[in-house]
């Protein structure tokens, strides 16, 4: 089921990518009403990543893509409803601002003992490291990375980031940080 789904999605993905993309290129000296807003650009940089993140769903392809698992469910620890999902990093892909490499993949419980994909995240490092100033902010798909923010864990540099929930509704927007869709299971999160 999750391999067909994921066979789907990547097919529907390359024909959406297919499609943004022709206009563009037949039609060059024909401005589109969009191009100003980047709305058409934005649409295929989404694009982009679900053909990139579509054989993720297989989560062991995730980790033998070198997405390492956090043993320990992510949630806003500061009051707030919702969760990130288990956090796959791939510091490969630090500073990167290519929609098909995401730094982190989210995944929750699929309620069968296995994981479900749910979001990405791209991870770009703060310039001069305070977290005062924000003249390096970086934006995708439009959208400005939130941030700068202290490091998650000891070593992690200030940093911004940018999540997108690409494989499950959030209610709150698709870049929100924290999604209340998401839920961590009794005893999975950081004690």
């Amino acid at each position: 089921m999750a391999r067909s789904l994921a066979l789907a999605l990547t097919a529907a993905a390359s024909l959406t990518v297919a499609a943004l993309a022709a206009p563009a290129a037949s039609s060059a000296a024909v401005p589109r009403p969009d191009a100003d807003r980047g709305v058409g650009r934005s649409a295929a940089e989404r694009a982009l990543v679900y053909k990139a993140t579509a054989k993720y769903h297989v989560h062991a392809k995730a980790v033998a893509a070198g997405y390492k698992p956090d043993k320990y469910c992510v949630f806003d620890r500061a009051g707030g409803t919702g969760a990130l999902g288990y956090p796959h990093f791939n510091h490969a892909y630090d500073n990167s601002l290519d929609p098909a490499k995401p730094a982190a993949l989210y995944y929750e419980d699929d309620g069968h003992g296995g994981k479900r994909l749910v979001g990405v995240q791209w991870l770009v490092y703060d310039r001069d490291q305070k977290l005062t100033t924000d003249d390096d902010r970086p934006t995708l798909f439009g959208v400005p990375f939130k941030g700068p923010k202290p490091g998650n864990f000891p070593g992690q540099p200030v940093h911004y980031a940018l999540h997108l929930w690409l494989w499950k509704a959030n209610p709150r927007g698709l870049f929100e940080t924290f999604n209340p869709a998401v839920t961590c299971l009794p005893g999975t999160t950081r004690p």
